[in-house]
């Protein structure tokens, strides 16, 4: 039976993508203001990362999942700048166990979560050690892992591979800067991207300009011939077409 899915989900995905421009973006930062509950309002298929025990973690979470919103938990992870991680935060001096139990009490709080991606994350993400241990709980709960890439020498990647955990990354951030001008620049890079390769990935944040900028851009989005899709769906794409390449490499043999 899970055969079958797998070929009718790569029968799907490849028949829907054939010259698609798929698009996932990613709201990151959610959970501290009631504010936040606002963007469940944008058109489309996005995704919602929550910081785990926020004040308002629980009735996004509610209400993102009876809108059939897509979530993952944002995990804070130690920077390279010192800055202040909030609860549930993963750190450098964490022994395995401490890693472990602190990430796993932030996912049994959100369980309606299909992924997991770093809050900030500059230096943990660099520690190969750290990271193996993080996919190791990511791989017991089949959840995906999306790297934010806030730093080039991240070996999260690299770890959810050798631990079997699917994963995918960041290609732009869509709003460190508000301004409009930075935020349509980040956007036609967007979707620069996603024409090019055919998928793209973007986070953004819950920022008052965020949210009126991508309530007219999303819809324009479309019209456009871009699609948007729920970051799990790039993750299952990627995987297909790799199983997809390892069988012609084993057919040209």
């Amino acid at each position: 039976m899970k055969i079958i899915k797998w070929l009718l989900l790569a029968v799907c995905l490849s028949s829907s993508s054939v010259g698609a421009k798929q698009i996932a973006i990613v709201i990151d930062d959610i959970g501290y203001h009631q504010r936040d509950l606002e963007f469940l309002t944008l058109p489309g298929q996005l995704s919602y990362s929550i910081l785990p025990h926020t004040p308002y973690s629980q009735i996004f979470a509610t209400l993102a999942s009876r809108a059939n919103k897509e979530l993952l938990l944002h995990v804070p992870m130690q920077a390279l700048n010192g800055k202040a991680l909030g609860p549930g935060g993963l750190t450098v001096n964490m022994d395995k166990e401490q890693l472990q139990q602190t990430l796993g009490t932030a996912l049994a709080s959100l369980p309606q979560v299909k992924g997991v991606n770093n809050h900030m994350g500059s230096a943990l993400t660099q520690q190969s050690k750290a990271m193996k241990w993080t996919m190791e709980v990511l791989k017991k709960r089949k959840l995906f892992f999306l790297d934010s890439r806030t730093t080039d020498l991240s070996q999260a990647q690299n770890a959810a591979n050798f631990v079997g955990v699917n994963n995918i990354g960041r290609h732009v951030f869509l709003d460190n800067i508000t301004t409009h001008n930075q935020l349509q620049q980040r956007l036609d890079e967007l979707k620069y991207k996603a024409t090019k390769h055919h998928f793209a990935i973007a986070i953004a944040h819950p920022y008052p300009e965020t949210i009126d900028f991508l309530r007219k851009a999303l819809p324009e989005l479309v019209k456009q011939g871009y699609e948007l899709v729920p970051v799990s769906q790039l993750v299952e794409r990627k995987y297909i077409q790799l199983a997809q390449a390892q069988g012609k490499a084993i057919n040209a043999r």
